[in-house]
């Protein structure tokens, strides 16, 4: 089969270059188990065939106090000697610590052109991600993507306005720190795995978070499940935000996590059918409307059955050949 234009070419148009980012971001801050994660994620790159998790190195939490600069240190030795196709990123502190404008200086200095991006968590305003893209220019690391994280009221209020900066790549939400933020007034469970999805004021904080992104073309990133042993728990929380709030990415915090937050959003294999019998008709039609099933099919269900195979791709499913050449070409 001849490919004379591709699908994300023909179908994206000016969003063709748009984020695609592996639907997991794995987080750990300890030496061990951060060299394990790294570990992992290069036996998931050979076994899946693609990269399906970031590995991002933590500071704000794996860092001892007092102990900053050493860690930093670390996270920097960690991300120059990782493989070379690793996808690595880091979590500096929050703006307003003493330690910010040391980690920005030494981990985007030394390592910046070996990380997909740097996490800022805690961010308030666009001013934050102002302040950081300022420290990455000064660190000569211009080009380096932000991800920024929504912990507080007042900073979902202004989520829109973060999404809008061109310097930002994905925002996650910070759910325990947001139920904190409210004094006692959202019960403690608003930050389980099930009344993270009930609770009125956190409901409305992810869906303004996801709603934010999708306006601009960033990635939402949901928030962390703490039962990291309930395996039910991580899968029933992705699928939710996946289908029901449309997060396209999800934060893990412990290796057994990983495995069922790619299952659940990948799509489901009939929808993968779907798409690419839709696909590979529409483009032997040259793009035309085809019918399909006794349904008709232009170029904006195209746009929705393309973007299907893109997730399955991301999430490591298997695809039929002339599915699989698409990301082969390019």
């Amino acid at each position: 089969m001849t490919v004379s234009v591709h699908p994300r070419d023909v179908l994206l148009g000016a969003q063709a270059g748009a984020v695609q980012l592996p639907v997991c971001d794995h987080y750990s801050g300890v030496e061990m188990r951060m060299r394990k994660s790294l570990q992992l994620q290069a036996e998931m790159t050979q076994e899946f065939g693609t990269c399906v998790f970031d590995v991002s190195l933590d500071c704000e939490d794996g860092a001892p106090v007092g102990g900053e600069p050493e860690h930093a240190e670390l996270v920097i030795d960690l991300a120059l000697h990782a493989a070379p196709e690793a996808r690595v990123a880091v979590r500096v502190h929050p703006v307003d610590h003493p330690s910010f404008e040391a980690d920005m200086a030494a981990i985007a200095g030394k390592a910046g052109h070996r990380l997909t991006h740097i996490m800022v968590p805690k961010v308030e305003s666009v001013a934050d991600v102002i302040r950081a893209e300022q420290a990455l220019q000064h660190a000569g690391a211009s080009e380096l993507p932000l991800h920024v994280l929504i912990e507080s009221p007042a900073a979902v209020h202004r989520a829109f306005d973060i999404a809008a900066h061109p310097r930002v790549q994905s925002i996650g939400f910070g759910v325990m720190d947001f139920v904190s933020a409210h004094g006692g007034a959202i019960p403690s469970e608003g930050m389980s795995s099930a009344g993270q999805f009930t609770h009125p004021l956190v409901l409305r904080a992810k869906l303004e978070i996801a709603s934010a992104c999708h306006a601009f073309g960033k990635v939402p990133s949901h928030c962390v499940v703490t039962e990291f042993n309930d395996v039910r728990a991580i899968q029933m929380a992705a699928e939710r935000a996946a289908r029901e709030l449309g997060y396209t990415r999800m934060w893990s915090i412990h290796p057994a996590q990983i495995r069922p937050i790619l299952e659940a959003m990948a799509p489901r294999a009939q929808e993968i059918d779907l798409a690419s019998d839709i696909i590979a008709a529409a483009q032997a039609a040259d793009w035309a409307p085809i019918s399909h099933k006794g349904q008709l099919h232009d170029r904006a269900s195209y746009r929705y059955f393309w973007q299907v195979i893109e997730r399955a791709h991301r999430t490591g499913r298997e695809l039929r050949p002339e599915m699989r050449m698409y990301f082969q070409l390019h």
